[in-house]
């Protein structure tokens, strides 16, 4: 060790260590979700294939979502009136559409969130600097699961990672949030989206 780092070696002790974070209770992380009223911000997914899409989500609670993807895919993902709605940038034809109960992402955007309901919470972990949570429908795993990842001082939803009934995994890392703000209705509207594209 050289003269100059021995001597500040000592220092290093009075410097404050960064909070060790610790596990966030379901309870807590419920009623943060619960309180997420609508929320507006860029996000970036990293695809099962690896490949890397940008764009940006419109969430209102319950039950709506917007994802506009951004230049080159052009894609858009609806959920609106219990469905699902994908809509291909680069097809033509109308967009594919499931129910929305059949997807994980139910459980973020149900009316009434409860972690703590029986089986629902398969995994439930701190690494150092997030809580993680994953979380699947108990009466039907096969739709796959959702693993949540939050800060903490205050709570904040970061990312959540998808895992499909395939086993294909999905991760959508979240910009700044912006919380509460009005959304028109015409943004969660599948219907509405069809008729415009005709």
């Amino acid at each position: 060790m050289n003269r100059r780092l021995a001597l500040l070696a000592p220092l290093a002790f009075l410097l404050p260590f960064p909070a060790a974070a610790e596990k966030l209770p379901l309870k807590d992380i419920s009623a943060y979700l619960n309180g997420l009223t609508t929320v507006e911000a860029d996000f970036t997914q990293v695809n099962a294939d690896g490949t890397i899409s940008t764009g940006k989500i419109y969430i209102k609670r319950p039950g709506r979502v917007r994802f506009e993807y951004g230049p080159p895919d052009r894609s858009l993902v609806i959920a609106g009136g219990q469905n699902v709605a994908i809509f291909d940038s680069k097809s033509n034809q109308p967009p594919e559409q499931y129910p929305l109960k059949r997807t994980p992402l139910n459980l973020i955007l149900a009316a009434n969130i409860d972690l703590d309901r029986a089986k629902m919470v398969v995994g439930h972990t701190e690494d150092g600097t997030s809580t993680r949570v994953r979380a699947q429908d108990p009466e039907h795993p096969e739709y796959g699961s959702i693993e949540l990842v939050f800060t903490a001082n205050p709570v904040e939803l970061r990312q959540w990672v998808i895992t499909d009934d395939l086993g294909s995994q999905t991760t959508v890392i979240l910009g700044e949030m912006k919380k509460g703000g009005a959304l028109g209705a015409r943004l969660f509207d599948i219907t509405a989206e069809i008729s415009a594209r005709d």
